[in-house]
């Protein structure tokens, strides 16, 4: 089984390594494959990334029908595998998976991630993973001994130890990999997909990130390498029916929870997937919260990725870009 979220369960740095840092932080443990492969509600996608950072070797990516794939924290998610199957190998016949572990990225609702504090949490991932169940038994709508757990720890507002939890049902994270596994693919690693975006926003000052993946809205706020915020949401609408105050309405609370806790204003907002319709959601935004909306892909880490990666972002393809600040690390 791989391992789940930005995390493994092998035992972490200091705690006050932080989050960002390139991902490296929370995936030190875990293999940095060049070829990622997202599976998302409406498409499935690929990229393989080259030796030199930011380098963009092939990439493609394929439309997946109507309720094909239906995240869900607890139910059945592949709803029509072999619709899934079938794009995966188109996409797999322009940027071939070979036989190297992947990188795997699936959607937000298959994990539901917890920023908890703690006095103490052992090393020994053997050790620590009782005390994250027992924390978690009462926050999650399923048995926690059937679930994947990953963690990593970091320092909260008040210089305390806090501890990011990734849980999901093992059995969902198994309908992603056996999908692979058809096509003669294995997941080396997996990970929410707004998780992978995370390299590229900035590691300085507060940094607000809006992100739309079909009806999913997850929404995260990071203080330099800590993650303050991570919130998701299932929206009534795709970006092309929904209101930009249903969107102010779920990011509004998770901007107050941070204000409230850290003590200052967000200094910037990225927004992600919201397509021809970024321009109406920045401005709204911008003009409640008084404060630069730029689209994720302008952030400075994208400014090292070529071109052709770069347009990932504007494709909705952020995911895979983000991927791209680990693969080879």
């Amino acid at each position: 089984m791989s391992s789940l979220s930005a995390t493994s369960t092998a035992p972490d740095r200091a705690h006050s390594a932080g989050l960002l840092g390139r991902l490296d932080r929370w995936l030190h443990a875990m293999p940095h494959p060049p070829l990622v492969v997202e599976i998302a509600s409406d498409h499935v996608a690929a990229a393989r990334w080259g030796k030199r950072k930011g380098h963009l070797e092939a990439a493609a990516v394929e439309p997946l029908a109507l309720g094909s794939v239906m995240p869900s924290t607890i139910e059945t998610n592949v709803a029509q595998p072999d619709s899934v199957r079938s794009a995966l190998r188109r996409v797999f016949s322009r940027v071939p998976a070979g036989h190297a572990p992947v990188a795997l990225l699936v959607p937000d609702p298959v994990a539901r991630v917890f920023i908890v504090p703690f006095d103490d949490l052992p090393r020994r991932a053997d050790e620590a993973l009782p005390l994250l169940r027992w924390r978690l038994k009462k926050s999650v709508p399923f048995d926690v001994e059937e679930t994947v757990v990953s963690w990593s720890r970091q320092t909260g507002h008040d210089g305390s130890l806090e501890v990011v939890i990734g849980v999901a049902r093992r059995p969902i994270v198994r309908e992603y990999e056996q999908i692979l596994e058809s096509l003669g693919a294995q997941a080396g690693v997996v990970l929410g997909s707004t998780l992978a975006t995370l390299p590229l926003l900035e590691e300085r000052g507060a940094t607000l990130l809006v992100r739309l993946c079909g009806r999913t809205l997850t929404t995260v706020v990071t203080d330099a390498s800590t993650l303050c915020v991570y919130r998701s949401t299932e929206m009534a609408a795709e970006a092309g029916q929904l209101q930009p105050q249903a969107v102010l309405d779920e990011v509004f609370p998770a901007v107050a929870y941070y204000q409230d806790t850290w003590g200052r204003s967000v200094d910037r907002a990225r927004l992600a997937g919201f397509g021809n319709r970024e321009a109406t959601f920045g401005n709204a935004l911008s003009e409640e919260m008084k404060v630069l909306v730029a689209p994720l892909s302008d952030a400075e880490a994208a400014a090292g990725l070529d071109a052709s990666a770069k347009d990932l972002g504007h494709h909705g393809l952020d995911a895979l870009a983000g991927w791209s600040m680990n693969a080879g690390a």
